[in-house]
């Protein structure tokens, strides 16, 4: 499953940013998945985090990002837990390739 079009990383980030209640949490959540979007790398949001791929300091730099945001957009602080896959030689296994099957 090695080609040249694969990313050589893949990360899961989730942000819990400290919020007054859930509704504002929610709002900065989907701002930062907006954020994610925008970026144009391949994405998938799933209920606790979201699974993004491309180059590793490319996601390093989002993941920076994500925390900004949350601040910009009000929360008084934010909590993130993140999964970084990394196979500079080889690639990682496309987002598509592992979920495909789970959502047919």
């Amino acid at each position: 499953m090695t080609d040249d079009r694969q990313p050589e990383a893949g990360m899961a980030i989730q942000v819990l940013p400290k919020t007054a209640n859930g509704d504002e949490t929610l709002r900065i959540v989907d701002a930062v998945i907006a954020y994610i979007k925008s970026t144009g790398l391949n994405s998938f949001v799933g209920p606790f985090e979201t699974s993004v791929e491309g180059d590793f300091d490319t996601l390093c730099r989002i993941a920076a990002e994500a925390q900004r945001i949350c601040v910009r957009e009000g929360a008084e602080s934010v909590s993130t837990y993140i999964k970084f896959v990394y196979t500079p030689h080889d690639g990682v296994w496309p987002i598509d390739f592992k979920v495909k099957k789970h959502h047919a």
